[in-house]
């Protein structure tokens, strides 16, 4: 089974993060919700940060502002994700370069969409 983190992830159900959460769940993957909080993602014991997440790793998907975003990125390099995907609002120059520096595939990209696609790690095999 393939794992999918998302980081910033929201309880509150009209949220991207939200719906990324019940997407990748519905496409077969384990889900791993990352918040602060720590209040449970869509019935999915949320982890409160990246530190708590043990792999192996799929999939990242950043939904936090790129200057939370850059003080992870140490931590998402430690899972060794096959692909960390960079959503609207947490992309950026400096963000892509962090990623694309820690030596891990980037892609920024909404989430939703690719999801709604196919299986991102299977899209970026037909690229």
């Amino acid at each position: 089974m393939r794992t999918a983190v998302v980081l910033g992830a929201s309880a509150k159900a009209d949220r991207y993060s939200h719906q990324a959460v019940l997407r990748f769940a519905a496409r077969g993957y384990r889900v791993i919700p990352v918040h602060p909080s720590g209040e449970a993602v869509a019935g999915h014991a949320t982890t409160r940060s990246l530190t708590e997440v043990v792999g192996p790793v799929d999939i990242v998907s950043v939904y936090v502002n790129p200057t939370i975003g850059l003080t992870a990125v140490a931590e998402i390099a430690r899972l060794a994700p096959r692909l960390v995907l960079l959503n609207p609002g947490a992309d950026g120059p400096e963000m892509h370069q962090a990623i694309d520096a820690a030596g891990l595939p980037v892609q920024e990209a909404c989430t939703l969409v690719l999801l709604g696609l196919g299986d991102p790690l299977d899209l970026r095999a037909t690229r």
